[in-house]
């Protein structure tokens, strides 16, 4: 075999060129130049290093990100690496390929410059650099000068949800490969999939490649390309120095026409199935190259509501997208198991989609997670490059940072490289060319070039916004294209503290219909053990300065918003921990009714992004678990409001629905209502015996005219089975004082919220008895059942569960069946949680009105 695929990762060594005398020629022909440098892994940004090399410490505590000084990022940074080869493999063909470099480089190899800055420009371009004559046996040296971005680069960004990382994430931050091959490369394989009807029982599979022939004679030879069963084999005859797109069709081979394929799924619909796709090509019995892709055998439509609100079809099937908005790490120092445990956490919160407003990741694993796992991905263009607070530079009102020629021929190739990078990943459904804005029109014609010549096999939205944008709440500009009109999606906020009335209400800004690209409630504080990690002792309690800077930017910069609402309906904290609890009530509070609002009006609506997911960095805003994993009580909220066939309560209408997102239809299904005053006193039960429907939203019950209830009560939902087992259940505290929406309220250019005139009454919860749990457990592997029994005539109010190791920290990640749970009076429930963690655990429980129950699990002496 004549073919390497190395990824140059490990013993890399880096230095700021402030503190060297050295040139690129000296750095990449004498190693001793660098020996004293720091090491650093690839990828890697320049901070990320000094952070693993422990030049800064506890950069995520209180404010000590403001310690590290922004002038040492403003000149050039050196990575120096040095690897062999043997005499056969100096003698091969070779390519070196960098997959992300921020912002501009020059590169030097064994001594000669092979691509200056140039070349090298922009942290979204992919570069391939022939080095055939460069390359030695034995000792090679690499030596890339990394030149930071500056104002009006297309560079990473962060926008407003957290502080703006100090090196602005300059470095090498995607890999650097160095390919050798015996004269003849294929790369860029891409799969096409056509589903010839859309219940699955045939399709057909396109395969293209591009193969070069890089040496100075002809070659004739084989191309092969395997994937499951299918074996295709074709005779290749390539001029020297030739580059071509190699097509192996259907009509050529019939193996390509797949009887009853394994079709990819998003999770909530069924399984999505991966092919792995093999090419090779060889000359003589000789291998010259090789290549991988997995793909998935899927189809991607669009379609429209009343002419106006784009909806997507995967397989033929319509869905409702529910997802939320993903980032990475502050230092792109995401690592490989944390990756996938937040893509996990993602299903487990019965999700399907992340919206990546940015390319985000250091490699394809994100990408290569949700293929695995069945996340559907929106990707494309952040806009951070739309505003001038963002890009530091004047940017057009209506077209961003995007409009001046070279600026335009720039952006186009970026786009090309990210398709083409990321095209085979079935979890890709839409491709977004803007966020904020719309593209100018002749980058918009660029774009569709592209797509026409890389990947036509997803739709793409040509911005994030577009439905309602001549209301201005996101610009001064209508979000419509020249050529392609309205996106069909919208972007109106809300993005802060919003009643959970709003969901069901609204009907021209953020409300349940149409796709609501980006939105949410606003902050969601998270758990206490993790504010400990980051808020120092001396600023722990009551908020302060601290709190604020590790909320977001701008209007977002404080918790002012948040703390009216938790006062008004919980009353005040008394202290830290009884913030807390409050907090997660009001967390949970919020976050529920807007899934559920779009799943009740599943019938105009198609679809909800959760502004955010994920934490790029500890903070108090935008986010369903933190930084370290915890799931806030939003996170469990998400999960009960997205079950996959659920009961739910419908605020505006005081109605109570019966949602099914299953396909299948359910019969013989028992609905059981039941309210509570604050005193746990049943004062109203009704059941009804009702049918399921399949991918349905059915108003069962309204609540009115319901006698003696206090001022806060509870609703109690359950959805049994005809033999009575549970399908799912739903409690809700509700308030006879109904929370009043302020429309006319001014919030100036950005109107990023809907407030509230008058709030719901939850003082009441206050005056709920301290109960105590019986707690019962069984435990197998990394697996626990716990058994809640409220022995009590009171409801047990918003039961929390933490699993803790030896030292009592958070085991993470977790995945609770069910958290921030209520029982009723005498009520009995278990709740099984998934953890990976191998030794003696502590089983903590506690809630609103619970005495804290803690208790050592030993997991090898208690048998299941």
């Amino acid at each position: 075999m004549a073919f390497y695929n190395w990824e140059l990762t490990d013993n890399w060594r880096l230095e700021s060129s402030s503190n060297i005398k050295y040139d690129g020629k000296e750095l990449s022909s004498q190693g001793e130049c660098s020996n004293d440098w720091m090491r650093v892994d690839v990828p890697s940004t320049v901070l990320a290093a000094l952070v693993k090399n422990k030049v800064y410490e506890n950069l995520y505590v209180g404010e000590n990100l403001k310690t590290v000084p922004k002038e040492i990022f403003t000149v050039p940074w050196w990575y120096v690496k040095t690897f062999e080869l043997s005499k056969k493999q100096a003698s091969l063909f070779d390519e070196l390929v960098f997959e992300g470099i921020n912002y501009k480089a020059n590169i030097w190899l064994n001594g000669t410059k092979i691509a200056d800055s140039n070349l090298i420009d922009g942290a979204y371009r992919i570069t391939t650099i022939e080095t055939s004559e460069h390359l030695k046996e034995g000792e090679n040296l690499l030596a890339v000068e990394v030149i930071p971005p500056i104002p009006g680069d297309f560079s990473t960004g962060f926008v407003d949800w957290n502080p703006k990382p100090p090196d602005g994430n300059m470095g090498i931050f995607r890999p650097v490969k160095l390919l050798l091959h015996g004269g003849v490369l294929l790369s860029k394989p891409f799969v096409k999939t056509y589903l010839n009807d859309f219940v699955g029982s045939s399709a057909e599979v396109h395969i293209s490649v591009e193969v070069e022939n890089k040496s100075d004679t002809s070659i004739t030879g084989d191309l092969y390309a395997t994937f499951g069963d299918i074996k295709i084999e074709k005779k290749l005859h390539l001029e020297a120095h030739s580059s071509t797109i190699i097509h192996l069709k259907p009509t050529e081979f019939d193996q390509l026409n797949i009887k009853n394929p394994n079709l990819w799924w998003p999770a909530d619909m069924g399984e999505p199935h991966l092919y792995e796709l093999h090419m090779q090509f060889s000359s003589n019995k000789n291998i010259h190259s090789v290549c991988q892709t997995n793909f998935g055998i899927r189809s991607v439509t669009d379609y429209w509501l009343d002419g106006e609100h784009r909806g997507f079809k995967i397989n033929g099937k319509k869905l409702l997208i529910k997802g939320a908005g993903w980032t990475d790490d502050l230092l792109l120092m995401d690592s490989p198991e944390k990756l996938e445990a937040q893509i996990k956490y993602v299903r487990h919160m019965n999700l399907n989609c992340v919206r990546l407003e940015g390319f985000w990741g250091t490699d394809q694993k994100l990408y290569d997670l949700c293929d695995t796992y069945g996340i559907l991905i929106m990707a494309g263009w952040s806009c951070h490059w739309e505003h001038e607070i963002h890009m530091g530079v004047p940017v057009d009102e209506r077209f961003g940072g995007v409009y001046k020629p070279e600026h335009i021929e720039h952006v186009a190739k970026a786009w090309q490289d990210q398709i083409t990078w990321l095209r085979n990943h079935p979890s890709i459904f839409v491709w977004t060319v803007a966020s904020d804005k719309v593209p100018i029109t002749a980058l918009e014609e660029q774009y569709i070039k592209i797509f026409d010549q890389y990947d036509n096999t997803r739709p793409y939205l040509n911005s994030t916004g577009g439905v309602g944008s001549d209301q201005h709440v996101i610009g001064s500009e209508d979000v419509i294209s020249e050529i392609s009109g309205s996106s069909g999606v919208k972007m109106l906020g809300p993005y802060d503290y919003t009643a959970p009335v709003y969901w069901y209400t609204d009907t021209n800004f953020g409300g349940a219909y149409g796709f609501n690209t980006e939105t949410g409630p606003g902050a969601q504080i998270p758990e206490l053990s993790s504010i400990k990690k980051f808020i120092p002792d001396d600023k722990m309690w009551p908020i302060n300065e601290v709190w604020n800077y590790h909320c977001g930017l701008y209007e977002f910069a404080h918790l002012d918003r948040f703390k009216e609402a938790l006062i008004a309906k919980y009353g005040e904290a008394k202290n830290f921990d009884d913030f807390n609890r409050k907090a997660q009530a009001l967390n949970y509070e919020l976050m529920r009714p807007m899934f559920e609002a779009f799943r009740v009006n599943k019938t105009k609506s198609t679809g909800v992004i959760q502004w955010m997911l994920n934490a790029a960095w500890p903070k108090m805003y935008w986010q369903l678990y933190d930084y370290y994993l915890m799931p806030t009580a939003a996170f469990y909220a998400a999960r009960k409001a997205c079950a996959p066939q659920q009961l739910i309560y419908e605020y505006g209408s005081r109605s109570v629905y019966l949602v099914n997102d299953l396909f299948d239809v359910s019969s013989d299904c028992i609905a059981k209502i039941k309210v509570f005053n604050i005193h746990s006193e049943l004062i109203f039960s009704v059941e009804h015996q009702i049918i399921s429907e399949a991918n349905s939203s059915t108003q069962l019950y309204e609540l009115s005219d319901i006698n003696n209830l206090s001022t806060t009560y509870f609703l109690d939902l359950r959805l049994f089975e005809k033999d009575k087992n549970v399908i799912s259940s739903n409690f809700y505290w509700l308030s006879t004082q109904e929370e009043i929406l302020d429309y006319e309220k001014n919030l100036g250019e950005f109107a990023f919220h809907t407030p509230s005139k008058k709030f719901s009454d939850y003082t009441l919860l206050q005056q709920l008895e301290a109960l105590e749990l019986q707690v019962n457990y069984e435990i197998k592997s990394n697996q626990i059942k716990v058994a809640l029994t409220n022995t009590n005539n009171a409801i047990a109010f918003q039961i929390s569960l933490f699993l803790l190791d030896e030292k009592g920290n958070d085991i993470l990640p977790i995945f609770w069946d069910e958290n921030y749970l209520s029982l009723l009076p005498n009520e009995k429930r278990a709740i099984k949680v998934h953890f990976n963690y191998h030794g003696t655990v502590q089983l903590k429980i506690s809630g609103w009105n619970i005495k804290e129950f803690r208790t050592e699990i030993y997991p090898k002496t208690i048998p299941i």
